[in-house]
């Protein structure tokens, strides 16, 4: 006999998901992102504040998002100038990336929207602390296949 949907971690989680990224999704639709552009961009954003100049594998694997499809998502940001990406003079085939100026500000506008829309999706979470400690171990999972 199947499980009741109420029951299904996994569908619920599902629908928690699709809930939070319509939520993000509207946030970000008035600063002309995507989900996904949004976190390239800030992941870039990050990395560049730690001092790095990251290549796309390295904000690919930061972000944990498909290589081919971030390299795609970095040319439409980049179209948009919101990032630079220069050829690396130590392996011609790899990008270092750099946000510019713009590119830093939007980042900034939409951290800071994103935030407000996780605070007030989790504000029904009466302990997110542990939340945030069964999440983890789910978020850090090596991928084996």
């Amino acid at each position: 006999m199947p499980l009741d949907p109420d029951d299904s971690p996994g569908l619920l989680l599902w629908h928690v998901t699709l809930r939070w990224q319509r939520d993000i999704a509207a946030v970000l639709a008035p600063l002309d992102l995507t989900h996904v552009q949004f976190v390239l961009l800030t992941t870039t954003w990050w990395l560049n504040s730690q001092g790095e100049d990251p290549n796309q594998l390295s904000v690919a694997r930061q972000a944990g998002t498909d290589v081919k499809m971030t390299s795609q998502v970095l040319r439409k940001l980049e179209a948009k100038s919101l990032i630079r990406r220069q050829v690396d003079t130590a392996d011609t085939r790899a990008k270092r990336l750099r946000v510019t100026d713009r590119g830093a500000e939007l980042a900034r506008q939409a951290v800071t929207a994103v935030e407000a829309t996780d605070a007030a999706f989790f504000q029904s979470i009466p302990d997110l602390a542990a939340l945030l400690a069964m999440l983890r171990p789910l978020a850090s999972r090596v991928d084996d296949r």
